[in-house]
């Protein structure tokens, strides 16, 4: 369980997070400097160098998003140029890619963020720049819509690239991309030109997805203990019907993969806020504004609760709870996690993730008039990213492109990096992974020096 320090605030971790940009700054040149696109879009490291690995093209964004980031934080224009310059670039296809379910990954952390810069008047305000970026978000938001499977009484989900009879934990986050379309008034157009509604396929499929994918102890099967989270859900798409659980990812249906937990987390308190910015007319249908927002608190809650109570005393988490070498580490839960044990690797990445969830849930209960439990969330989050932000997981080493060590991709299908002398992986980076310290490291450089709260829509 973790050990959460009431005692942190945003301002207590500025000296942290400068570090934490200053060396990201370092390996933005470095990985600038070494990637050939023709070898595809980077990945993970192997041996401190971006490697790709083709599966669906869904970090690119990342790559371009840390650029822009990195200026967003105080960095040079050179990052700016970076970000910018890329986006152009390589990002046109991502826009209009029917075959994944990641256009928030790749479309909102690049287009978006531009879109978000030049209105918060970081960069200067130019029309057809701006109509540039609004395009390219308006129709990534409805070619991610697009990827629909009804269910039946008007429930759904946007079906991940497995097919239309898997839905993934993973898309909720990617909601954002659904989200600022609707924001910039887009809509999907169908036949007979019927005009489908953004916001409404993302209220369905995180209803779907907190059906489904999400537990909370009621009994559901042998398995359901509140909060724990399975990677896929399986249905049949000739009628609708929900089969079973599923995982490509995590190490079994009835275990929780850790990353798909932060997922979740992250991304039930990003549209907590987004929706609640809304007027409440626009969630009318839904069975009004209270009702939604009940809901989607009650996931993101059930997957926090379930966080700290299987995460190690320091917030970084093995790559899945039930992972079988586990079982030969004693009590793993209560001591700091072991990067370099000889039975299960940990994943950064998830708790990089999940510390950006837990002070968006924290924070969204604390304005909303909750401030015991939002205090603890937010506690949560600031002590997973002062773990985050120092040794082994901050890398320090000048050749090494990665920024935040022992993150893991596919540990079922043994993609990730093992050094030598060593049993599981250990001491690489994920683009995700640093694409999320980076936000994690703006969210709080602007809370510690009292500017504009971080949103993908603001």
């Amino acid at each position: 369980m973790i050990t959460i320090d009431t005692t942190l605030d945003a301002k207590s971790l500025l000296t942290e997070v400068r570090k934490v940009l200053d060396l990201s700054a370092a390996k933005i040149r470095l990985l600038n400097a070494s990637w050939d696109p023709s070898r595809g879009t980077p990945v993970f490291t192997v041996n401190g160098r971006y490697t790709s690995r083709g599966w669906t093209e869904w970090t690119q964004g990342f790559m371009f998003g840390s650029s822009i980031l990195q200026f967003d934080a105080g960095g040079g224009q050179e990052f700016l140029a970076a970000g910018r310059g890329g986006t152009v670039k390589h990002m046109a296809t991502h826009v209009s890619h029917t075959g994944v379910h990641d256009h928030g990954f790749n479309n909102v952390s690049t287009y978006g963020n531009l879109r978000r810069l030049m209105r918060e008047g970081r960069i200067p305000a130019n029309e057809w720049e701006m109509h540039f970026y609004e395009m390219a978000l308006k129709v990534s938001g409805a070619v991610q819509a697009a990827r629909w499977t009804d269910i039946g009484n008007d429930q759904g989900y946007i079906y991940s690239f497995n097919g239309p009879q898997s839905l993934f934990a993973d898309t909720v986050r990617s909601l954002r991309s659904l989200a600022v379309a609707h924001q910039l008034g887009h809509v999907l157009m169908g036949e007979k030109d019927a005009k489908i509604s953004l916001l409404h396929r993302l209220i369905r499929h995180a209803e779907t997805t907190a059906k489904y994918n999400v537990y909370y102890g009621e009994g559901r099967d042998t398995y359901d203990v509140r909060g724990r989270v399975v990677h896929e859900s399986i249905f049949n798409v000739n009628d609708g019907s929900y089969r079973c659980p599923s995982t490509q990812q995590g190490f079994s249906p009835f275990t929780t993969w850790t990353r798909g937990l932060a997922w979740i987390l992250c991304g039930y308190a990003e549209e907590l806020e987004f929706l609640s910015s809304l007027a409440p007319s626009a969630l009318e249908p839904y069975g009004g504004r209270a009702k939604v927002l009940a809901a989607f608190r009650t996931t993101a809650e059930a997957a926090a609760e379930f966080y700290i109570a299987y995460t190690p005393v320091d917030g970084v988490p093995y790559w899945d709870t039930g992972a079988p070498g586990l079982a030969k580490m004693g009590d793993y839960l209560g001591r700091k996690a072991d990067p370099y044990n000889d039975f299960e690797p940990v994943d950064s990445s998830a708790a990089v993730i999940a510390a950006q969830g837990f002070l968006r849930l924290g924070k969204y209960l604390k304005d909303g008039g909750n401030p015991p439990e939002g205090a603890r969330y937010y506690q949560a989050g600031l002590t997973i990213a002062r773990t985050l932000f120092g040794e082994p997981y901050l890398s320090t080493q000048p050749d090494h492109e990665g920024l935040i060590l022992h993150s893991v991709y596919h540990r079922p299908n043994g993609w990730d990096n093992i050094p030598p002398g060593r049993r599981i992986p250990s001491g690489e980076a994920t683009m995700w992974g640093d694409y999320h310290v980076r936000e994690l490291a703006l969210m709080l450089i602007r809370a510690g020096e009292g500017k504009p709260y971080y949103t993908f829509f603001g």
